[in-house]
């Protein structure tokens, strides 16, 4: 079966469904249970980032390894122009622009002043099918524009508005 073979309601209904993953996926790093990212991936998921030679493999490694982030850091991923395809009825690939905005040192209630991207660069992510649900099988991080995250001084919060 080639993909001009699938019915464009079962297209439209997977290309959805893996933006879907693209979308929760930052939603849970920023917004919700980093440790929760695992859940998205495959048993046998990958995230790599080949300019470090990072690569975490597996649910528990990546539970592990997003659970242990920061409890001071404050990010938020703008993600733009996802693009899926789907290659099969059970496989599909997605690239999705993304600037991170990432400190350190953040004591919840203070506004912190708008400092410059940590990151930008896209990911491209494959996606499988698994017993009817969508999944990432593999996400690996292009990363052109990056530095390090932030500390923040805590003299560099300003209180909330109110």
């Amino acid at each position: 079966m080639t993909t001009h073979d699938l019915d464009p309601l079962e297209r439209l209904l997977a290309e959805r469904a893996c933006e879907r993953l693209v979308l929760e996926l930052v939603h849970r790093l920023d917004l919700g249970e980093p440790g929760t990212v695992c859940d998205l991936f495959t048993s046998d998921g990958v995230w790599e980032w080949p300019y470090d030679g990072r690569r975490i493999e597996g649910r528990d490694a990546l539970r592990a390894y997003f659970g242990s982030r920061p409890a001071d850091r404050l990010s938020r991923r703008m993600c733009t122009n996802i693009l899926v395809t789907v290659d099969s009825p059970d496989t599909a690939t997605a690239t999705t622009y993304f600037a991170t905005y990432r400190v350190d040192g953040y004591t919840e209630g203070t506004l912190v002043p708008t400092p410059l991207p940590a990151n930008v660069g896209h990911y491209e992510d494959t996606f499988r099918r698994t017993d009817g649900v969508w999944l990432i099988a593999t996400r690996t991080l292009v990363l052109p524009f990056g530095g390090p995250t932030k500390r923040l001084d805590p003299l560099d919060g300003l209180p909330a508005p109110r």
